[in-house]
């Protein structure tokens, strides 16, 4: 199994460089490929701010991509989680950062927005300190 990078993901997804998208593209067929949850916090913000992905566009692609069988991640359940909450209209970082913390009774942020998106999304109530 192999790591790979967000340059990766955002290649095989934007294929805006054609050799590095050849490259990618046979990693991702002969390897069983290992995503970290920073790799695709970093992806996401990547595809949004660089290349302009909506939600929806961004939650389409990861599930394509996560759902290979050569695919693995650390989490798979808090990661679907996550990119269900961002679909409704929670911040994917957030929405990250909350399926994470399904183990704690309590979030706690200044973010008002996520706050009152979260808002009966989980047992973890986000709230102020």
């Amino acid at each position: 199994m192999i790591a790979i990078d967000t340059n990766i993901i955002v290649r095989l997804l934007t294929k805006d460089d054609a050799k590095q998208y050849s490259i990618s593209r046979k990693l991702l067929d002969c390897e069983d490929i290992f995503i970290s949850d920073t790799v695709i916090l970093e992806t996401e913000w990547v595809l949004r701010f660089a290349y302009d992905f909506e939600p929806t566009q961004i939650c389409n692609a990861f599930r394509k991509l996560f759902g290979l069988q050569n695919v693995t991640l650390s989490n798979q359940f808090n990661i679907a989680q996550a990119i269900d909450w961002h679909e409704s209209g929670l911040d994917f970082a957030d929405a990250f950062h909350l399926a994470l913390s399904q183990n704690v009774k309590t979030f706690k942020t200044f973010d008002e927005k996520f706050i009152k998106r979260s808002k009966n999304l989980s047992q973890c109530t986000v709230q102020k300190p």
